[in-house]
């Protein structure tokens, strides 16, 4: 069976079960099916000058390391996010000459490649000196070949997968008991980290409006806060109220996220970016309508009558959609069953399954 350096900025650890839970569901999965793989991750998700120094430090040396003692051990590189990992993947592949593939997540080309021109100058060596290239949704690939000059030819569009055993169908009335939501309100939630580029302020002002004709609806937000100041900025923002129906929660880990999604009568992603918005899939899943904005990949997934889409950073069109949506659950019923068959297509097994094809199949190169 091959043996594969995962490479990835992004890798839970003891400080976070979920920062990179989709990397390492893929290596597990793949553990159990013969692979042998190690993992080079970054495994501390905090942020600060003080912290992003240590752990890239630390990083780098790792690296150091597996690369003198291993470097003819591999027969694939993989690394997520084009950059950073993709530059420690292509100096790997230069010094021992295993093949290199390397997954773009979203925030890596919309956001990181597009920093300045040293950055973007690398992704586009990266792009060009992969074997192969993933994109997570097909507006990454479509902006990896526009942007960066991206090989049409290499570049396949798979998803991180939805783990169908954990994101499924539940009785939502029995979800939102679980969780201690009243069952006669309406509850509209957001999944995802707490900044500005997630559209959060815009949602947060559309809801206010929204909760001005409907006294029953509840906005959610669950998340790690990445951005303090943005954070409380929002916050001073909402009148305090022991009656407020604005509520933050910390994030959470995937069964009980999966439950979030179930107990919720909408799910709402209103990003400035996004490269496919797999968190809205989960939604799908769990036959919770989508309502998202046009962006990036998201828009693909909620096109031809899978969810509703609106213009990003448009507070009224939001608020106008939402009021739609609790008011007509017809509509949400419909969205419901036409998401189901996204759901579907990125099954987590079938996802890895693909992986572990191209894995097989790089390797005998």
């Amino acid at each position: 069976m091959k043996r594969i350096l995962v490479i990835s900025n992004m890798y839970p650890g003891k400080r976070s079960r979920t920062f990179g839970i989709f990397v390492k569901n893929h290596v597990e999965m793949l553990r159990s099916r013969g692979f042998e793989i190690d993992v080079l991750g970054i495994r501390d998700p905090r942020m600060g000058k003080k912290f992003v120094i240590q752990k890239y430090v630390k990083w780098l040396g790792k690296f150091a390391w597996q690369l003198l003692k291993n470097r003819k051990k591999y027969d694939v590189i993989h690394a997520h996010y084009v950059f950073p990992s993709g530059l420690l993947a292509r100096i790997f592949k230069k010094i021992s000459g295993a093949p290199m593939i390397v997954t773009a997540h979203g925030g890596d080309i919309d956001r990181m490649a597009r920093k300045n021109n040293l950055i973007a100058g690398e992704t586009k060596r990266i792009l060009r000196d992969a074997d192969a290239i993933i994109a997570a949704g097909e507006g990454l690939r479509q902006d990896m070949i526009s942007d960066f000059g991206g090989d049409p030819e290499k570049i396949s569009v798979l998803s991180m997968g939805v783990d169908r055993n954990k994101f499924y169908p539940r009785d939502k009335s029995v979800s939102k008991k679980m969780l201690g939501l009243d069952v006669n309100c309406f509850h509209i939630l957001y999944v995802g980290n707490i900044i500005k580029a997630k559209g959060i302020e815009e949602l947060v002002n559309g809801f206010r409006e929204v909760e001005k004709q409907n006294s029953s609806v509840h906005l959610h937000l669950v998340g790690e806060v990445k951005e303090p100041d943005f954070y409380n900025e929002v916050r001073a923002a909402i009148p305090e109220s022991p009656e407020s129906r604005i509520h933050f929660h910390p994030s959470v880990n995937q069964d009980k996220l999966a439950e979030w999604m179930s107990a919720a009568d909408l799910f709402v992603l209103p990003s400035h970016m996004e490269g496919l918005g797999l968190v809205a899939i989960e939604a799908m899943a769990c036959n919770t309508p989508v309502l998202g904005t046009r962006v990036g990949g998201l828009q693909y997934v909620l096109a031809d009558g899978r969810g509703e889409l609106v213009e990003p950073q448009n507070e009224r069109a939001l608020a106008e959609s939402m009021n739609k949506l609790i008011n007509d659950p017809e509509l949400r019923k419909t969205y419901t069953e036409q998401g189901e068959t996204m759901a579907q297509k990125h099954d987590l097994e079938t996802v890895v399954r693909k992986l572990g094809q191209m894995y097989e199949e790089m390797g005998e190169k």
